[in-house]
Protein backbone atom coordinates (compact mmCIF):
# COMPACT_ATOMS: atom_id res chain seq x y z
CA UNK A 1 0.00 0.00 0.00
CA UNK A 2 1.51 3.59 -0.90
CA UNK A 3 0.41 6.59 1.21
CA UNK A 4 0.82 9.86 -0.30
CA UNK A 5 2.04 12.90 1.85
CA UNK A 6 1.14 16.34 0.88
CA UNK A 7 4.55 18.34 1.76
CA UNK A 8 2.77 21.42 1.73
CA UNK A 9 1.43 21.59 5.49
CA UNK A 10 4.47 20.21 7.02
CA UNK A 11 6.66 22.79 5.55
CA UNK A 12 3.78 25.82 6.15
CA UNK A 13 3.32 24.21 9.78
CA UNK A 14 7.37 24.38 10.15
CA UNK A 15 7.45 27.82 9.07
CA UNK A 16 4.60 29.20 11.41
CA UNK A 17 6.42 27.32 14.24
CA UNK A 18 9.76 28.68 13.49
CA UNK A 19 8.00 32.29 13.89
CA UNK A 20 6.12 31.82 16.96
CA UNK A 21 9.44 30.79 18.29
CA UNK A 22 10.96 33.76 16.83
CA UNK A 23 8.87 36.06 18.44
CA UNK A 24 10.42 34.75 21.89
CA UNK A 25 14.11 35.84 20.67
CA UNK A 26 16.10 38.83 20.32
CA UNK A 27 15.33 40.99 17.33
CA UNK A 28 16.81 44.21 18.18
CA UNK A 29 19.68 43.77 20.51
CA UNK A 30 18.56 42.57 23.79
CA UNK A 31 14.91 43.45 22.77
CA UNK A 32 12.37 40.62 21.74
CA UNK A 33 9.50 41.09 19.69
CA UNK A 34 7.23 41.40 22.66
CA UNK A 35 9.19 44.24 23.90
CA UNK A 36 10.02 45.99 20.97
CA UNK A 37 6.85 46.17 18.84
CA UNK A 38 3.63 47.52 19.89
CA UNK A 39 1.23 45.95 17.88
CA UNK A 40 3.20 43.80 14.89
CA UNK A 41 4.05 41.15 17.83
CA UNK A 42 0.65 40.29 18.25
CA UNK A 43 0.00 40.80 14.37
CA UNK A 44 2.38 37.67 13.76
CA UNK A 45 1.47 35.58 16.80
CA UNK A 46 -2.24 35.53 15.46
CA UNK A 47 -1.49 35.02 11.57
CA UNK A 48 1.18 32.01 12.70
CA UNK A 49 -1.49 30.46 14.37
CA UNK A 50 -4.15 31.33 12.13
CA UNK A 51 -1.51 29.60 9.50
CA UNK A 52 -0.26 26.90 11.81
CA UNK A 53 -3.91 25.96 12.20
CA UNK A 54 -4.72 26.48 8.54
CA UNK A 55 -1.59 23.67 7.92
CA UNK A 56 -3.41 21.15 10.29
CA UNK A 57 -6.79 21.54 8.58
CA UNK A 58 -4.76 20.45 4.91
CA UNK A 59 -3.52 17.65 6.51
CA UNK A 60 -6.84 16.37 8.43
CA UNK A 61 -9.89 17.18 7.34
CA UNK A 62 -11.96 17.26 10.00
CA UNK A 63 -9.95 20.30 11.57
CA UNK A 64 -10.44 22.54 8.83
CA UNK A 65 -11.11 25.61 11.32
CA UNK A 66 -9.49 28.11 8.18
CA UNK A 67 -10.62 28.01 4.99
CA UNK A 68 -7.81 26.82 2.56
CA UNK A 69 -8.60 29.91 0.27
CA UNK A 70 -7.81 32.58 2.75
CA UNK A 71 -4.29 30.88 3.69
CA UNK A 72 -2.39 33.05 0.68
CA UNK A 73 -3.85 36.11 2.90
CA UNK A 74 -2.77 34.93 6.05
CA UNK A 75 1.02 34.18 5.01
CA UNK A 76 1.03 37.03 2.79
CA UNK A 77 0.22 39.60 5.44
CA UNK A 78 2.85 37.71 7.61
CA UNK A 79 5.40 38.40 4.91
CA UNK A 80 4.87 41.62 4.39
CA UNK A 81 4.79 42.59 8.27
CA UNK A 82 7.86 40.56 9.17
CA UNK A 83 9.56 42.51 5.69
CA UNK A 84 8.51 45.68 7.49
CA UNK A 85 9.87 45.24 10.85
CA UNK A 86 12.93 44.20 9.05
CA UNK A 87 13.08 47.09 6.75
CA UNK A 88 12.00 49.78 9.01
CA UNK A 89 12.94 49.00 12.79
CA UNK A 90 10.04 50.32 15.99
CA UNK A 91 11.46 53.06 17.76
CA UNK A 92 12.27 51.09 20.83
CA UNK A 93 15.22 49.47 18.72
CA UNK A 94 16.63 52.15 18.70
CA UNK A 95 19.03 51.78 15.63
CA UNK A 96 20.52 48.39 17.36
CA UNK A 97 21.40 45.28 14.95
CA UNK A 98 18.83 42.86 13.66
CA UNK A 99 19.29 39.95 16.14
CA UNK A 100 18.68 36.45 16.03
CA UNK A 101 14.92 36.11 16.50
CA UNK A 102 14.43 38.65 12.93
CA UNK A 103 16.45 36.08 10.95
CA UNK A 104 14.28 33.42 12.12
CA UNK A 105 10.77 35.31 11.48
CA UNK A 106 12.12 35.90 8.22
CA UNK A 107 13.24 32.42 7.37
CA UNK A 108 9.92 31.26 9.24
CA UNK A 109 7.87 33.84 7.04
CA UNK A 110 9.88 32.39 4.03
CA UNK A 111 8.62 28.97 4.93
CA UNK A 112 5.02 29.85 4.82
CA UNK A 113 5.32 31.48 1.70
CA UNK A 114 7.03 28.11 -0.05
CA UNK A 115 4.44 25.50 2.13
CA UNK A 116 1.57 27.96 0.73
CA UNK A 117 2.62 27.16 -2.73
CA UNK A 118 3.77 23.72 -2.22
CA UNK A 119 -0.06 22.85 -0.29
CA UNK A 120 -1.36 24.84 -3.39
CA UNK A 121 -0.14 22.89 -6.44
CA UNK A 122 -0.59 19.88 -4.31
CA UNK A 123 3.58 18.47 -4.30
CA UNK A 124 3.39 15.39 -2.20
CA UNK A 125 5.70 12.55 -1.74
CA UNK A 126 4.62 8.69 -1.71
CA UNK A 127 5.37 6.55 0.89
CA UNK A 128 5.55 2.75 0.46
CA UNK A 129 3.82 1.16 4.01
CA UNK A 130 3.69 -2.35 2.82
CA UNK A 131 5.87 -5.15 4.00
CA UNK A 132 8.43 -6.90 2.07
CA UNK A 133 7.54 -10.28 0.14
CA UNK A 134 9.82 -12.80 1.42
CA UNK A 135 11.84 -15.57 -0.90
CA UNK A 136 9.72 -18.94 -1.80
CA UNK A 137 11.52 -21.63 -2.21
CA UNK A 138 11.13 -23.16 -5.17
CA UNK A 139 11.75 -26.66 -6.09
CA UNK A 140 13.44 -26.82 -9.00
CA UNK A 141 15.71 -24.00 -8.16
CA UNK A 142 16.87 -25.68 -4.95
CA UNK A 143 17.62 -29.03 -6.23
CA UNK A 144 19.28 -28.10 -9.07
CA UNK A 145 22.52 -29.59 -9.82
CA UNK A 146 26.05 -27.88 -8.41
CA UNK A 147 27.68 -25.91 -11.47
CA UNK A 148 31.33 -27.51 -12.42
CA UNK A 149 34.19 -25.41 -11.97
CA UNK A 150 36.72 -27.29 -14.34
CA UNK A 151 34.39 -27.03 -17.25
CA UNK A 152 33.47 -30.27 -18.06
CA UNK A 153 30.30 -31.15 -19.36
CA UNK A 154 27.64 -31.55 -17.50
CA UNK A 155 25.62 -34.97 -18.21
CA UNK A 156 22.56 -34.44 -20.06
CA UNK A 157 20.06 -37.23 -18.01
CA UNK A 158 20.67 -39.30 -15.10
CA UNK A 159 20.72 -42.47 -17.53
CA UNK A 160 24.20 -40.82 -18.27
CA UNK A 161 25.62 -41.00 -15.08
CA UNK A 162 24.61 -44.43 -14.02
CA UNK A 163 26.22 -45.77 -17.21
CA UNK A 164 29.07 -44.03 -18.76
CA UNK A 165 30.48 -44.70 -22.09
CA UNK A 166 33.06 -46.49 -22.25
CA UNK A 167 36.35 -44.25 -23.53
CA UNK A 168 37.57 -44.91 -26.77
CA UNK A 169 41.31 -45.72 -27.55
CA UNK A 170 43.70 -43.47 -28.88
CA UNK A 171 44.33 -44.13 -33.03
CA UNK A 172 48.28 -43.68 -33.86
Amino acid sequence: MTRRFDIGPFVLALGALLLLVALFLEWYGQLTAWDAFELTDVLLAALAVAALSGAVGLLTPDADYVDKRLLPWIVGATFVLVIAALLNPPPAAGGQDLGTGAWLGFGGAILMVIGTVLSLTKVSFNVAVEGRDRRRRVAAVDHRPPPTETGAPVARSSESLLHPRPEEPESS
